[in-house]
C-alpha cells in the first residue's frame, strides 16, 4: 500500500481556491470526453455519406469508441494507485488528444474506426480518474461541491454537442468534430501538470489479471450486447442477447473472484452492499430509463416530428442546460441544507414534470410549453445527479477512491445506455407498422408516457437514502498546504 508520508499528503484536503482550480482543469479533460461523444453521434449518418458505407459500418465509428472506452475503465483505480492520479489523467487525456488529431486525419472508415477505438482509451479513463482525484481533494466536507464540478459536463455535453456538431457538419468539414478537441486537450495538460495535486504511485501494486480478464471483457460484452438492443428484433437478436449473457456469466465471476480475493480487485464488490454507495449506483443505473433517454428521445422527437434541422434541434435543446446550470449556479448551495432525500425525490418529479408537455404535444405549436418542460428537465437532472454522485463517494475511504470511481463509473457507462436501449425498444415497438405522421406522434407520446412511468424507480428509491440534513453549506476553507 502507499507509504505512509504519502498518504498524508494526498489526504490532506486543498483550499477552496486550489480546489476550484482542480475542478476546473478536471471538467475542461471531462467535457471535451463526453461532449467528443454527442457530436460525432449526430453526424453519423453525414458521415455514411461521405464515405458511401452502410449504416451498419459507419456506426461501429460510435460503436468502437463506446466498447473501448468501456473497456478502461475498470483498470483506470488500479492505474490511478500504480502510477499516481495526475500521471494516469495526463495519460487519459493525451491518448484522447493523439486519438482525435488522427481521427481528424483519417482518410478511410476503417483507419476512423481504429483511431476511434484510441479516442475511446483515453476517453474512458478520464471520468473515473476525475472522480478519484477531486473526491481526495476536496475532503467529505465539501464532495458536493466538487461533483458538481465534475458531473456537470455529463449533463451539458450532449446538449452543447448537439449544436456544436450540427453546426460544424453545416459549415465546415467533419474533420472538424475532432480537431475542434486538440486545443482544450492541450490546455487541459498544461494546467494539469501545474494545478492537479502531484501523487506517488505505488510500485508494488500489481494488476489483478484474473479480475481484469474477467471484469473487462465481461463490461464490455453487456455494452455491445445494449448497443445491439435497438436493433430490429431487440432482446430477441442473438446479437443483443447472448453477449448479455456471457457478459452477465463473468460479472458473476468477478463478483464471487473479488469477494475470495486477498489482495484488493479491479473493484471491490464489497462497496455496493453499503448503503449509500449501493442506492446511490441503483438510482444512477435506473436514470438510464429517464435521465440518459431524454437525451435520446429528444432530438429524434424534434427532427422526426417536428422536421427541425439537426442545427435548429441543437439550439432547442438550450433550455434544458440552462435549467441544469441554473439549478448549480442559483440553487446548490441552497439545497446542500436539506435531507438529500429531498432534493432527489424534488428532482425526479421536476423530470417527470418537465417531460409531460411532450407526451400531450402535437406536431406543431405550444413550443413555449416544450422549452419550459426541457428547462424544468435540466433542473431534475442536477437536482438528482450531484447528490447522487455525491451518496455514492463520500463515505470512500482514501484507499477505496480510485477502485469505487471506477465502480461507480462502470455503472454510469452501463446502465446509461441500457436504459437508452430499452427506451428505443419500445419507440420501435410503438413505430411498427405506422406510417403517418400522427402514428409517429402517437408512437412519441407512448414513449414519454413510458420515461415518466420508469421515473417512479429512482423516485421509490430515493425513500430509502439516508437522512443527512445539513444547516449550512459545507464548504469549510481547509488551510494552505
Amino acid at each position: 500500500m502507499t507509504s505512509t508520508a504519502t498518504a498524508v499528503h494526498v489526504a490532506t484536503p486543498v483550499t477552496d481556491r486550489r480546489l476550484n482550480l482542480i475542478s476546473l482543469v478536471l471538467a475542461l479533460g471531462a467535457f471535451i470526453t463526453l461532449l467528443d461523444t454527442t457530436i460525432v453521434n449526430i453526424a453519423l449518418d453525414h458521415l455514411r455519406e461521405v464515405f458511401d458505407a452502410s449504416v451498419g459500418q459507419t456506426q461501429w465509428v460510435a460503436t468502437g469508441y463506446l466498447l473501448a472506452f468501456v473497456s478502461v475503465i475498470p483498470v483506470s483505480g488500479w492505474l490511478s494507485e500504480r502510477f499516481g492520479a495526475r500521471n494516469a489523467w495526463m495519460f487519459a487525456v493525451s491518448a484522447f488528444l493523439v486519438g482525435s488529431l488522427l481521427c481528424g486525419l483519417a482518410g478511410s472508415l476503417p483507419a476512423l474506426i481504429v483511431f476511434r477505438v484510441i479516442q475511446g482509451i483515453g476517453g474512458g479513463m478520464v471520468m473515473p480518474i476525475t472522480l478519484s482525484i477531486i473526491t481526495r481533494a476536496a475532503g467529505p466536507a465539501r464532495i458536493h461541491r466538487a461533483t458538481a464540478a465534475v458531473a456537470l459536463p455529463g449533463l451539458l455535453g450532449p446538449i452543447l454537442g448537439s449544436v456544436l456538431g450540427g453546426a460544424i457538419v453545416q459549415s465546415l468539414s467533419w474533420h472538424w468534430m475532432f480537431y475542434v478537441n486538440v486545443p482544450v486537450c492541450l490546455a487541459a495538460l498544461v494546467l494539469g501538470r501545474i494545478l492537479l495535486p502531484a501523487t506517488t504511485g505505488e510500485r508494488g501494486n500489481r494488476l489483478d489479471v484474473l479480475g481484469f480478464l474477467l471484469l473487462t471483457p465481461g463490461v464490455v460484452a453487456i455494452a455491445y450486447g445494449i448497443s445491439e438492443i435497438s436493433g430490429k428484433d431487440g432482446f430477441a437478436s442473438a446479437g443483443a442477447w447472448l453477449p448479455l449473457a456471457i457478459g452477465t456469466v463473468l460479472l458473476a465471476a468477478f463478483a464471487v473472484h473479488s469477494l475470495r480475493a486477498r489482495r484488493p480487485a479491479l473493484i471491490d464488490v464489497r462497496m455496493f452492499a453499503r448503503r449509500s454507495f449501493g442506492l446511490g449506483s441503483v438510482i444512477t443505473f435506473a436514470s438510464g430509463f429517464t435521465t440518459y433517454a431524454l437525451s435520446f428521445l429528444l432530438p429524434l422527437f424534434y427532427q422526426q416530428v417536428r422536421g427541425e434541422t439537426v442545427l435548429h434541434t441543437g439550439l432547442l435543446l438550450i433550455p434544458q442546460g440552462l435549467g441544469t446550470m441554473f439549478f448549480v449556479v442559483v440553487l446548490r448551495n441552497f439545497t446542500a441544507r436539506f435531507d438529500g432525500r429531498f432534493v432527489i425525490s424534488a428532482g425526479v418529479v421536476l423530470t417527470m414534470v418537465g417531460t409531460v408537455p411532450f407526451a400531450l404535444a402535437d406536431t406543431h405549436g405550444g413550443t413555449i410549453l416544450l422549452l419550459a418542460g426541457q428547462f424544468a428537465q435540466g433542473l431534475g437532472f442536477a437536482a438528482t445527479t450531484f447528490p447522487v454522485m455525491t451518496l455514492a463517494l463520500s463515505n470512500l475511504s482514501h484507499d477505496e477512491t480510485p477502485r469505487g470511481s471506477a465502480a461507480f463509473s462502470v455503472v454510469q457507462r452501463v446502465g446509461a445506455p441500457f436504459g437508452v436501449a430499452v427506451i428505443a425498444v419500445i419507440l420501435q415497438n410503438l413505430l411498427h407498422g405506422g406510417t403517418t405522421a400522427a402514428d409517429e406522434l402517437s408512437a412519441f407520446s407512448g414513449t414519454f408516457w413510458w420515461t415518466v412511468g420508469l421515473s417512479a424507480i429512482p423516485l421509490l428509491l430515493a425513500v430509502f437514502v439516508p437522512s443527512e440534513k445539513r444547516t449550512e453549506p459545507a464548504e469549510t476553507a481547509v488551510q494552505a498546504r
